[in-house]
């Protein structure tokens, strides 16, 4: 017995420990991983390069094969919002060229912010680096920097012209050209002799080719209509690109949705020959894409030019004969096709996908090769983990790409094609201590239905005590067009929420992530549903599905349920306070949209024929219109300087509520974007979240 008490006594004393070290968990440790993006390699070379950002520290870091140990490249020091991106690297390795500033996801990219409210106004510029090592040479002011084929120019987006710079900037950037309308896209042609750009002019648009300052601009089968996504072929002798219709016409229903075709056109520049090589089906489904990369057109090996496409209801690669001819499905099978890259050799199409060995892996990403014309798909990677962004070296066999899990934040990975059993992650020494050795959850996956039927997806975060009733809160993402994993998640903005989400379940809190029709992963008619968004809001009986399915957990307490979303999470936030403030006490909607009625024109001399429909629908779609049941305490956040959502909505709402005398709590911050720049506020955000949710949803003996 003696013996017996001691051992009780010892397990209750280490359980006690183990409490307590979840307990220390700190937000900030969670929040402290190193994000990896805009991973490029050379395209001759062992070369790698990418920006980290670590707590608000946005710097370039490069590897050198074979190893490709990390090696920090610039040492920017401080948390001030600065954006890098565009990162790229010369064919030979020997130099990095990158973007600093802008907001890379807003509306307009290229527009300066200021989270860190300086005094100087900041700028958005192209700057470049040897890999070597050295000062950072500022080029120019500009964006989406492009480098010539022989590793001395860089072509970058300046006012709606391209312009051109040396990449060590030993002479001043200057106009390429000029050309009417917004141009941009350049693309350098394979001996760097010309550049094929598109020239956007409002309700039309051209795909150009520009040789020389002596010779005017050849433009590729003009016509009215919509030009894009310009592809040269490997002599340079031809291009290929995406042709849509153009802006115009009666007013046609704004409530119905009609499909939206396109084609792909082939021009010989030497006769201007064109032909159109292949047409979309006019369906719904073979309308033009709206997953990650697009059209994702590509001028393949052995002829084939390879683009992506919706037409059997998944998101699917497809190759077609330069000469035109039917499509070929490359990718069969009920799953999305990401993250599209062309080998080297050009021979082999490289791309992450949610399906693998395990059913769970819907909502993970594997990477996977396919020839560029045959249907025989190869997995690279499989497992529990999940991989993105795959890039394949120069020399055709090691593979670089993003890996993250459920218990290991997003970073950079190495392997050789064909032996997953060796892979090597990259910067491994960023990653703190704490982060490594804290015990995180791993999410469930779960299926429930919404009252129509539809099913709805989701991710569980149980706490470790699942023996006594918890409040629970309901995660929504933003988007809406994405898609919450069963770990860390590839994009910045879901790698901090899934962050959060494990920090709340540490503090005693069941949640549930939510993926809701309108996102990504399941399918055309689920990403695409009937009665959505502003003209029916659909998608809410996703959210009110899901606060019912933890309302009858047997480990939820059904009176304790919070919701929390930002961008259109914040809008169906708002929605699901509303509207069911008794099934959610609690709330925190962070620069959600409120009110869609204001965007429908009403003064258009030729208005649509369903106007008055489409505005008393958006007026039902709208978290205004609902304001009478909003009884539950809400918390309501944004940032003033957002690029994607008009901070008025959040303005007008809080307005409308305090006349109401609705209990609610806000949190301003000046300057900030709708991507919080800075690491400080991110964390204030996260902070205030987690505050809120535990005052009000936590039981106080």
């Amino acid at each position: 017995m003696f013996l017996k008490k001691i051992v009780g006594v010892s397990l209750c004393f280490i359980g006690w420990i183990v409490s307590a070290h979840s307990q220390t968990l700190s937000l900030e440790t969670l929040t402290s991983y190193p994000f990896p993006s805009a991973l490029t390699s050379a395209s001759s070379a062992s070369n790698i390069a990418l920006a980290i950002n670590v707590q608000g520290q946005r710097n370039i870091f490069v590897g050198e094969g074979p190893a490709f140990k990390l090696r920090k490249l610039t040492s920017y020091t401080t948390d001030n919002g600065d954006e890098i991106t565009g990162v790229k690297l010369s064919p030979k390795g020997d130099w990095v060229v990158y973007v600093k500033g802008g907001d890379h996801g807003a509306f307009n990219e290229s527009e300066v912010r200021n989270p860190a409210s300086a005094p100087l106004e900041p700028k958005v510029q192209v700057w470049s680096v040897p890999f070597a090592g050295g000062k950072p040479i500022c080029l120019a002011d500009g964006d989406y920097p492009i480098i010539s084929p022989d590793g001395k120019r860089v072509v970058f987006e300046k006012g709606g012209q391209l312009w051109v710079v040396p990449i060590d900037g030993s002479k001043q950037a200057r106009p390429l050209f000029f050309a009417k309308g917004n141009n941009g896209s350049p693309q350098w042609s394979p001996d760097g002799s010309k550049i094929a750009f598109v020239s956007n002019r409002g309700d039309h648009s051209l795909i150009g080719v520009f040789e020389d300052s002596q010779t005017p601009i050849q433009w590729l089968v003009p016509d009215f209509s919509s030009d894009q996504s310009p592809c040269w072929s490997p002599d340079g002798r031809s291009i290929v690109f995406v042709r849509a219709p153009a802006k115009g016409g009666a007013p046609d229903s704004l409530t119905v949705t009609r499909p939206q075709p396109w084609s792909i056109w082939r021009v010989d520049l030497a006769d201007g020959n064109s032909n159109r090589l292949w047409s979309a089906p006019n369906t719904l489904e073979g309308s033009v894409p709206g997953t990650h990369g697009g059209f994702n057109l590509h001028w393949a090996a052995k002829d084939r030019i390879v683009f992506l496409s919706y037409q059997d209801g998944w998101p699917h690669l497809y190759s077609v004969a330069a000469k035109g001819g039917d499509a070929l499905l490359l990718t069969p099978g009920n799953f999305m096709v990401e993250h599209v890259q062309l080998s080297p050799d050009r021979n082999w199409v490289l791309f992450s996908a949610n399906t693998g060995e395990d059913s769970d892996d819907v909502d993970r990403r594997h990477l996977y090769q396919v020839p560029v014309d045959r249907p025989i798909l190869q997995a690279l990677t499989k497992g529990k983990n999940i991989e993105s962004f795959p890039m394949l070296m120069a020399d055709g066999n090691q593979l670089i790409y993003i890996q993250s899990s459920a218990t290991q934040p997003p970073m950079p990975a190495m392997m050789s094609i064909g032996e997953q059993s060796n892979v090597q992650l990259l910067g491994e020494e960023l990653l703190p201590t704490s982060l490594i050795n804290a015990k995180l959850v791993q999410p469930k996956r779960v299926e429930f239905e919404a009252a129509d039927g539809e099913t709805v997806y989701a991710q569980l975060f149980e706490p470790e005590n699942s023996n006594q009733k918890h409040p629970a809160i309901l995660f929504v993402h933003g988007g809406p067009q994405r898609q919450m994993l069963l770990g860390w998640h590839y994009g910045d903005y879901y790698a901090n929420t899934y962050a959060l989400n494990q920090y709340l379940v540490r503090k005693g809190f069941v949640v549930l992530s939510v993926n809701y029709r309108l996102g990504i992963g399941y399918g055309y008619h689920f990403h695409k549903p009937a009665n959505a968004g502003r003209f029916g809001a659909s998608e809410y009986q996703d959210i009110k599905a899901a606060g019912e399915w933890l309302a009858k957990s047997p480990i939820v307490d059904a009176k304790r349920i919070g919701v929390y979303g930002g961008s259109y999470g914040g809008f169906l936030t708002a929605l699901a306070l509303a509207k069911d403030a008794d099934l959610f006490a609690a709330g925190v909607d962070i620069h959600g949209v409120h009110n869609y009625m204001g965007r429908i024109s009403t003064n258009a001399p030729e208005p649509a024929p369903d106007v008055e429909l489409a505005i008393e629908l958006a007026k039902n779609s709208s978290p205004v219109s609902w304001l009478g049941g909003w009884t539950s305490p809400a918390l309501i956040i944004h940032g003033d300087d957002d690029g994607n959502v008009d901070f008025h909505q959040s303005v007008d709402l809080i307005e409308r509520l305090k006349k109401r005398n609705a209990p609610i709590e806000t949190l301003m911050i000046p300057d900030e974007t709708h991507h919080w720049m800075r690491y400080e506020n991110q964390l204030k955000v996260d902070r205030a979240v987690v505050t809120f949710f535990e005052e009000k949803l936590m039981k106080t003996n």
